[in-house]
């Protein structure tokens, strides 16, 4: 691993962060039903529950095929994400096309186990139906300042992955200041992430939109040093439209209109698409 830090200025402006933020939230307030769609078409529909079962998970993907009927002049949503075990449920029962299937992978959401027990994880989804991985940072090893291990990590999962879109979390409540999440964000790009994503949802703080911030600005340097595109995830605790436009607004102002898509801006949630539904059409929506 080349030392990828010597590329970047990996001081973050704090006061720059908080200014962006507040006026992202100032932004939200104005709810724009175009931008809710264009939130609604981002998220990844998600279950990650101990307790998901083959019917539940068949009656998500049966919603989500039905969607366009019932509400025939809205796009869908991006994708389903559920554990490895239940993609083939997802296959077999997602008629819309246009909706990706996504896995969480490799030792999620803890990430603590061997690289090629994470690898064969990962390439058994795919065998199962997974267009999209989503993959945790060895976090311990980060946070012991061990970027070389990390960053061969996740090259060799997406080596061995291919094409398949890999979405790297890193689990930012964990980290310990914007700075990490700066470097962290910079080094899964330069492994080979094809998304950069907030959190699991599961053992720490969720998504923020200061580590969004800190994120997006790392994206830009990275594709000024690269020429690529990656994209971003905001992902954990992300529940009302008021929330999730709060993080369409600082994608908008920080990485522009190539950006406000579903190929380059997912949304990770399991609670957020009834909200953004009951923006868009004006009443009490209780779809998924």
């Amino acid at each position: 691993m080349k030392n990828f830090l010597e590329k970047y200025d990996i001081e973050v402006d704090g006061r720059q962060v908080a200014s962006t933020v507040e006026e992202a939230r100032q932004s939200a307030k104005s709810i724009n039903p175009e931008d809710l769609k264009q939130c609604f078409n981002s998220i990844d529909l998600t279950t990650l529950n101990a307790a998901d079962t083959i019917s539940q998970v068949k009656k998500m993907a049966e919603k989500v095929s039905n969607f366009s009927v019932v509400y025939h002049n809205l796009p869908n949503v991006a994708a389903i994400c559920v554990y490895p075990a239940l993609v083939n449920t997802v296959r077999k029962n997602l008629t819309d096309k246009n909706v990706n299937i996504a896995s969480v992978t490799a030792g999620f959401p803890a990430s603590q186990t061997f690289v090629d027990v994470k690898i064969k994880e990962s390439l058994l989804a795919i065998e199962n139906g997974a267009d999209e991985i989503d993959i945790v940072i060895s976090v311990g090893r980060f946070l012991e300042k061990d970027y070389e291990f990390v960053y061969g990590e996740i090259e060799q999962i997406k080596k061995a992955v291919g094409d398949v879109h890999v979405k790297v979390i890193l689990e930012t409540g964990a980290l310990k200041d914007l700075q990490s999440i700066r470097i962290a964000s910079l080094l899964a790009m330069e492994a080979g992430a094809d998304f950069i994503k907030t959190s699991t949802g599961k053992f720490y703080d969720a998504a923020t939109p200061e580590a969004v911030c800190v994120m997006c600005r790392a994206i830009i340097d990275y594709r000024a040093q690269s020429g690529r595109l990656v994209g971003i995830k905001p992902s954990g605790g992300i529940s009302t439209a008021e929330e999730a436009l709060v993080y369409y607004s600082i994608l908008k102002s920080t990485l522009g209109k190539d950006w406000l898509n579903n190929r380059l801006f997912r949304i990770g949630a399991s609670r957020l698409a009834n909200s953004l539904l009951t923006g868009i059409v004006g009443l009490e929506t209780n779809y998924f």
